[in-house]
């Protein structure tokens, strides 16, 4: 035989269509693979790298420390949240004023106030004065709903890079009603459940789905084993923004210099037998403590996304692609429910299941819930949460969504291509969930690294 039957050609024009020219857009074409079955986890083939993903070539947020006893107490919303601008910027080279947007999650902060407190951070970090800067505010997701508003606005094309981000200051601004309350919110189950305090409506999903008291605090404890086990192994510090700030000593008043490394919230001498002995922090009879319960605490993070056409142009690093976002609503009197239902539509806008899912970063505003989410949805328990959670990291609520990003992504550039798709998720209060899909930076065909510059004589028939 001399190799040029019908097989032969027909192997040819399959491989072949393998190499597709991008269409001209202005920038040049760019000589790309076509889509080929890889043998992924995934329940599609391997996707091409469309110059037109929205993808996050940084992701990092400070330590976070107990609110009222930790070593950021007194550092304000501004200086925290230009810690974190500065250090994104710095680290990859993208000049401030190339950043279309900044978009902050922040709940707490009186509005305007902690608006114009961004827009000062802003300033502290080196932004000029065109690069605007805006905050939204989703409860818990407000994070989350920062890096989706952000890739949004890129993939519209109304920007080309922006950062969404988180800030929270839990020991400067308090939980709490401000203002009056309409008697008219009484008249109706669901508006008066969204007073509801959140330590209810944990007892409330522990009640309805019978989450006991030992399966919370066997998952409090796992928190804080699996975190403290990533601090000492290092896991942490590419994440993390070192914080140079002030610290006032509660008894002498005395002012101090510290430098600000790592969370302090870990206990990793943790154990059922202690936090058994910790009475229900909310209802007489409850299993909801303060042992099984997020931690009080400050932070902030900072995400700098982009189209993967602007970070080929800089020769930036792919941390991840943002595949889909996903916000739901559900019966503000179990709110801790939503990740439940905000995954599966945040997977089906994304074209998976549950089963290509290799990390979660499901946040753990308590036990309780997280432990029903997991339980519902069949979730691996080695998949969730693999370097600890709120219970033992803490959650500044504006912050948390953009934190858990970042702690995604990192873990997932870890793994290498043992982890291909990630979620973070939360429940939010007045009930909702939130849930986002991200792809790992380097899941793409090799050739994809960049425009080709020259003609490399794959065929005649090749265009650039």
């Amino acid at each position: 035989m001399d190799g040029h039957g019908p097989a032969h050609g027909e192997r040819l024009a399959r491989i072949a269509g393998h190499f597709k020219p991008v269409e001209a857009s202005g920038h040049g074409g760019v000589l790309q693979t076509g889509a080929c079955s890889a043998g992924d986890s995934a329940g599609y083939e391997r996707r091409n790298a469309s110059l037109d993903d929205v993808v996050i070539v940084a992701a990092l947020r400070t330590p976070m420390t107990k609110a009222k006893r930790g070593l950021l107490k007194d550092t304000t919303a501004d200086e925290l949240l230009a810690a974190v601008l500065k250090a994104v910027v710095q680290r990859t080279g993208v000049e401030p004023e190339a950043v279309g947007d900044i978009v902050i999650g922040s709940v707490l902060g009186p509005s305007s106030q902690r608006a114009n407190e961004c827009r000062i951070a802003a300033f502290f970090a080196g932004f000029p004065e065109t690069v605007p800067i805006h905050t939204v505010n989703r409860q818990c997701s407000s994070g989350l709903q920062a890096v989706a508003s952000v890739a949004a606005a890129i993939k519209s094309g109304y920007i080309d890079i922006g950062i969404a981000g988180g800030v929270e200051t839990m020991s400067l601004n308090p939980m709490k009603w401000e203002g009056g309350v309409n008697p008219r919110i009484q008249t109706m189950r669901e508006t008066a459940s969204c007073l509801m305090p959140m330590g209810i409506t944990s007892e409330n999903v522990a009640q309805r789905f019978g989450v006991t008291r030992e399966q919370q605090d066997r998952f409090a404890v796992d928190s804080h084993r699996k975190a403290a086990a990533a601090q000492r192994a290092g896991k942490f510090k590419d994440e993390i923004v070192h914080v140079a700030t002030k610290v006032k000593h509660p008894k002498t008043g005395d002012v101090v210099d510290v430098v600000v490394t790592e969370d302090d919230g870990i206990r990793a001498d943790s154990s059922t037998a202690m936090l058994s002995k910790l009475r229900p922090a909310f209802k007489e009879g409850g299993s909801t403590t303060a042992g099984n319960s997020s931690q009080v605490t400050d932070g902030a993070s900072a995400v700098l996304l982009m189209t993967r056409r602007e970070a080929l142009r800089r020769r930036l690093p792919v941390l991840g692609v943002f595949r889909s976002f996903a916000a739901v609503g559900v019966d503000p009197a179990v709110m801790g429910i939503g990740p439940a239902v905000a995954i599966p539509a945040a997977l089906e806008k994304a074209g998976l299941t549950l089963e290509d899912i290799d990390v979660f970063e499901l946040n753990e505003a308590f036990a309780s819930q997280a432990t029903y989410v997991m339980g519902k949805l069949g979730l691996d328990p080695m998949k969730v949460n693999p370097n600890g959670g709120a219970i033992a990291l803490g959650h500044p609520l504006g912050n948390t969504g953009s934190r858990c990003t970042a702690a995604l992504l990192h873990e997932m550039r870890r793994r290498g291509r043992a982890a291909r798709f990630g979620v973070v998720t939360m429940c939010i209060g007045s009930g909702m969930g939130a849930a986002a899909v991200f792809e790992r930076g380097g899941e793409v065909d090799d050739l994809n690294v960049g425009p080709v510059a020259q003609q490399g004589h794959l065929s005649r028939d090749a265009r650039v």
